[in-house]
């Protein structure tokens, strides 16, 4: 068999057993009942060593390095031959790592994300302590497996948004730790919205029927989407004709699952928007993690906490959630605004939701650098919490629990979130210079002349451009938190009169 095509089977059958098991993850973390956790977690681990096994064979090995050779190369269309690339790279990392340890560590991940909801809904970091600690020297394992030459943190760090180095990260949060810490503590001085006038009881089916609305809204087919229930939301794509959210509803706290909603289906725009030519390849599975973030952290804040986002759609809002009908417009854009030191990450505003980012990203560096041990963690959260927010928790669940991501070994994820939003003030900047004020566009209903901004721009390329190489094609410029700062100072300036 040609090469190519032979190569293109073996593609397409690692496709279906990463199908798999993503459909067995996500039903790991929705209806599977409790009892039949551990038989699917070896249910995970056995498709996943299968994949994994395939994905490091001698075969596609060969195969790989044969159309890699110039002449079959050269022969390729610019889709197979990033496919082509970016299997080439993979696999010299994959191929040294040998299968009874990815087995293992698999396993380790798994019993890993079992435990950490139990360890959370007790708020007991102590019944989390174990599975954490084998989760992070698994971690640093196989990084040192894979990249041997290579720091741990910034292999991690490289592993989420590629071509990205701690120190960069240090220079960007440093400009915005400089900026945002005076704007908040001048934001904290004036008076404070009213909170009471949120605190009605919405039943979970009003807000998952509200939250499936404003992802129609936005954009989404909802023919290629399905949502459901997790204790943390997160997005999955099976491909990009099946892409899933989730969400976790607070009957007495509708806006957080509303911006939970916003905030996936943002990330589920951009899976869904990445041309069909790349289904199935290299290009079309999105690993830029801070890329993606910027898709998911637009919607929600830079358009879902702008009043003319709305506009248009609030005699809809109150006829899914009457109960809303005791606030005014006004009075419920000035809460999602409202600038507080909180507690919860994904509870928190645009503005100290920077700090929450930075604390992860400090903690994860002394873990990694061996400056601090697990057993610690829980003091030294509270203490990060404490200096940059001037607040403690009180117990592990509003704490050191309230994330997934350690869970799963996603180290080095964390930093994404915030480089999303950096990210987010360069694009705005860029989308006004060529479409206008957003405000205008929200405000007359056209929210679909943003999403296809997006998708021309950003999310049909699916991971074939870096982040980097996006902000200089769309903005014309290098990383900068700069227009992040201004949209900050603009906007809550008005926000707080200040």
């Amino acid at each position: 068999m040609d090469k190519l095509e032979r190569f293109k089977e073996i593609e397409k059958e690692i496709n279906y057993l990463k199908h798999a098991t993503a459909l067995m993850n996500w039903d790991m973390e929705t209806i599977t009942p409790e009892g039949a956790k551990e038989k699917l977690s070896d249910a995970i681990t056995y498709f996943s060593t299968k994949c994994f096994e395939l994905i490091t064979s001698d075969e596609l090995f060969e195969l790989v390095t044969a159309l890699s050779e110039k002449e079959e190369f050269d022969k390729l269309d610019d889709v197979m031959k990033f496919d082509i690339k970016t299997y080439r790279e993979d696999l010299e990392k994959s191929r040294r790592v040998p299968t009874d340890f990815y087995q293992e560590y698999i396993k380790t991940i798994t019993t890993s994300s079992i435990a950490w909801p139990k360890a959370k809904r007790a708020s007991d970091f102590s019944l989390y302590e174990k599975p954490l600690t084998d989760t992070i020297e698994a971690v640093k394992k196989m990084q040192k497996i894979q990249n041997p030459d290579k720091e741990v943190y910034d292999s991690l760090i490289d592993d989420y948004e590629k071509g990205m180095t701690a120190a960069e990260i240090d220079r960007v949060f440093g400009e915005l730790r400089e900026e945002l810490v005076p704007l908040l503590e001048k934001i904290l001085e004036k008076p404070q919205p009213d909170h009471s006038k949120f605190t009605m009881t919405i039943p979970a089916h009003k807000q998952a029927e509200l939250c499936k609305f404003l992802v129609e809204y936005m954009g989404m087919d909802m023919d290629r989407f399905a949502q459901s229930e997790s204790e943390h939301p997160f997005t999955t794509n099976m491909n990009s004709d099946d892409i899933r959210i989730t969400n976790h509803y607070h009957e007495n706290d509708v806006i957080q699952p509303i911006f939970s909603a916003i905030h996936e289906g943002g990330h589920a725009l951009f899976e869904q928007h990445v041309d069909s030519k790349l289904s199935g390849t290299s290009g079309g599975t999105i690993n830029l993690m801070g890329l993606h973030e910027s898709q998911s952290r637009f919607y929600e804040n830079i358009l879902g906490r702008n009043i003319n986002f709305w506009k248009p759609i609030w005699p809809k809002v109150l006829e899914i959630v009457p109960e809303l009908s005791s606030v005014t417009l006004e009075e419920f854009v000035r809460e999602i605004n409202h600038v507080q030191n909180s507690f919860i990450r994904t509870e928190a505003d645009e503005l100290t939701y920077c700090l929450h980012v930075i604390l992860r990203y400090e903690i994860e560096r002394k873990l990694f650098n061996g400056e601090v041990e697990v057993k610690d963690l829980p003091k030294l959260w509270d203490d990060k919490m404490e200096e940059l927010l001037h607040i403690r928790p009180s117990n592990d669940a509003e704490g050191i629990l309230q994330d997934m991501h350690w869970s799963d070994g996603s180290f080095g994820y964390f930093p994404s979130y915030l480089l999303g939003s950096i990210y987010d003030g360069m694009f705005l900047e860029a989308m006004e210079k060529e479409l206008g004020s957003i405000d205008d566009i929200l405000a007359n209903g056209e929210i679909a002349k943003i999403s296809e901004w997006l998708k021309v721009n950003i999310h049909q390329y699916g991971s074939t451009r870096t982040s980097s190489e996006v902000l200089e094609e769309v903005c014309g410029q290098k990383l900068s938190a700069a227009p992040l700062i201004r949209y900050f100072k603009e906007k809550y300036t008005k926000v707080y009169n200040l």
